[in-house]
């Protein structure tokens, strides 16, 4: 059975939700930016070794540098592990928001039967 917390409690939660999805794309961010320096640093060694004669060997030892550079493949995984907490942290605030959704329409609905119900008594004469 599903927990639907009260109608005022909603823009709160969607809110944190959505905050949390904004802390996640910081997150993913920073890492981008070591990423990219770090794919910098392999592209300034690759570049600059003279017994490299062209780009494959370049490439090869690019691929090599970052393959050994710990910061850089730690940040790889962090970035994977982050782009699934971001999907997740989506996935949850489209949730809240459908949930809100579902409740306005229940008490909107539940207003109009209270209506329908008071007409019919006062057309019956209760």
């Amino acid at each position: 059975m599903m927990m639907t917390m009260q109608l005022n409690h909603y823009p709160a939660a969607i809110a944190q939700a959505a905050q949390r999805v904004n802390e996640i794309d910081s997150q993913i961010m920073a890492v981008q930016h070591l990423i990219n320096r770090e794919e910098g640093n392999a592209d300034r060694v690759s570049a600059f070794e003279i017994d490299l004669k062209n780009d494959t060997q370049r490439k090869a030892r690019r691929f090599e540098v970052l393959l050994i550079n710990h910061e850089y493949q730690t940040a790889v995984n962090t970035l994977m592990r982050l782009t699934a907490d971001k999907a997740n942290a989506l996935a949850h605030l489209e949730y809240l928001r459908n949930q809100f959704t579902v409740a306005k329409l229940e008490a909107r609905n539940a207003i109009a039967q209270q209506l329908t119900d008071f007409e019919s008594r006062e057309l019956v004469g209760l």
